[in-house]
């Protein structure tokens, strides 16, 4: 994507081939919908190559306003992708994931995880993004790992934008790292969060990634942060994400709001219902000692 002229939007694709995760179609999609929304023209120079038939077919071409290179035939998705989609409001998520989940040709112990992870972090940009444009989600499922590929992203204020509001960070890099936390939210300085919002959504969604050995990243402002798979035979769970083996890289190009993707296997290695509650306790216990450092501060009068 070339952001250097801000009267208009250009996105470019490799001219023989490519390969795109969801978390950048999902990514691409709210940023034509924000640039279109506010009249800046959306250009794209689209090679003919058989890889622009999956970009069509995931709906990318629809929410960047230009014609596709050709026009194709629409197989059935069910059980193989989900298409970009924009939702807006939660009857919208309420609907997709009502129509998703049967679509997986998956059970309960496979599905609940993908059905947590995309309830989460589509409500989380609802609830904390101030976007317009909702959420744009997306999914591909990938057989030769038995894995599942999730991207949800959006235009809005970003994570450094909500966090700053009742915490003290300066950057996004601080606001991405405060935001993994449990019990932290940005609708409230408290620990534990508020009653409709305990700031578990990202802090469940890191580890269920975690859990299996797979891919997560989250990307805000100039800042992205990438977990890395774990050695060992025991899974711990870090109430801080700089414990768990990750990446991070700052001074990227701005990116206003916030996108995350993560990969989910369709086989956990554990069932879900014991991996939540595993994940509930690590956050129950660091909210506790998190109350209780607070408290034990010193209070000058």
């Amino acid at each position: 994507m070339d952001t250097g002229d801000p009267s208009s939007f250009e996105v470019c694709f490799h001219d023989r081939w490519i390969s795109v995760h969801p978390f950048v179609l999902s990514l691409i999609a709210a940023a034509a919908a924000e640039k279109r929304r506010n009249g800046v023209q959306v250009m794209g120079r689209v090679p003919a190559i058989q890889s622009m038939n999956y970009l069509t077919r995931m709906k990318l071409f629809d929410f960047l306003g230009i014609p596709p290179p050709r026009e194709i035939t629409e197989h059935e998705s069910a059980g193989r992708f989900i298409p970009v989609t924009q939702i807006r409001n939660s009857d919208e998520l309420h609907g997709f994931i009502t129509e998703m989940i049967p679509l997986l040709h998956a059970g309960p112990a496979e599905s609940d995880p993908i059905k947590y992870v995309m309830s989460e972090l589509v409500r989380n940009v609802l609830e904390h993004s101030d976007s317009p444009d909702g959420a744009f989600i997306s999914a591909q499922y990938f057989k030769s790992s038995n894995r599942i590929a999730i991207g949800v992203a959006d235009s809005g204020q970003g994570i450094l934008g909500h966090m700053k509001q009742h915490h003290r960070v300066s950057n996004d890099r601080e606001a991405i790292l405060l935001a993994l936390k449990p019990g932290i939210t940005g609708t409230t300085s408290r620990f534990g969060g508020t009653e409709t919002n305990a700031g578990a959504g990202l802090f469940f969604t890191r580890n269920i990634a975690k859990a299996s050995q797979n891919y997560f990243a989250i990307y805000s402002g100039d800042t992205l942060y990438k977990l890395q798979k774990w050695k060992g035979k025991k899974l711990t769970l870090h109430p801080d994400a700089t414990n768990d083996p990750h990446l991070i890289y700052s001074g990227l190009p701005l990116w206003q709001g916030t996108a995350i993707g993560i990969d989910i296997a369709m086989e956990q290695t554990q069932s879900f219902t014991a991996l939540l509650r595993l994940i509930r306790d690590v956050y129950s216990v660091d909210v506790r000692e998190g109350k209780k450092k607070k408290y034990k501060k010193p209070h000058f009068v």
